[in-house]
């Protein structure tokens, strides 16, 4: 499954039907390509996981740099511009993690082993996507967690052997805005 979230926990895009083991970076290319696939606007970015590529669109965090928030507890503070943005990628995607924690709290057949034929179980989780975002938009909501008691789960590399090139523009732009980050980060705390 392929999602895209907005700050209020909504599921903005949803693309399910790929299995499980299929790399990330081949369920994003297959949206982009499909009329009714995500669009990202000219100028606009998603922030993706570790398994997505630096490209026009989507801006992954750094590899091989610190990432997770209990990483950067106590006195750990972020060393680098590229520590510093991961920090604050982190940070961001808590939002990701609690949108989902929502779902799933909300829907439990999502986290049960499915005993519905495949096509269905396609159809439920995007049934459970558009009740989800109606609940959030007209409906009464117990099942959005504060955000603090949100645990991220761990950002892992998808290890599928589809190799993903980072666009070299994106990976500028990205670090451009590290730096910018890294300057001004007596400005603002995360």
């Amino acid at each position: 499954m392929l999602a895209a979230v907005d700050f209020d926990l909504k599921f903005t895009y949803v693309l399910a039907g790929w299995e499980g083991s299929a790399h990330d970076a081949n369920i994003l290319t297959d949206s982009m390509s499909r009329p009714d696939g995500i669009n990202i606007p000219d100028g606009k970015f998603y922030l993706g996981d570790a398994g997505y590529a630096c490209r026009p669109g989507i801006l992954p965090p750094f590899r091989k740099t610190r990432y997770h928030l209990n990483e950067f507890s106590g006195r750990n503070f972020p060393r680098t511009a590229q520590e510093l943005f991961n920090l604050r990628h982190s940070s961001l995607r808590v939002t990701v993690e609690r949108a989902f924690g929502a779902l799933k709290n909300r829907f439990k057949i999502l986290d049960q082993k499915p005993f519905h034929p495949y096509s269905t179980q396609v159809k439920l989780v995007l049934a459970c996507c558009i009740l989800h975002n109606w609940i959030l938009q007209w409906g009464f909501d117990e099942h959005v967690p504060e955000e603090e008691e949100v645990e991220p789960d761990d950002v892992v590399s998808s290890g599928h052997g589809v190799e993903a090139f980072d666009n070299d523009a994106w990976k500028n732009k990205r670090l451009e805005w590290a730096e910018a980050m890294w300057l001004n980060r007596g400005q603002c705390r995360i």
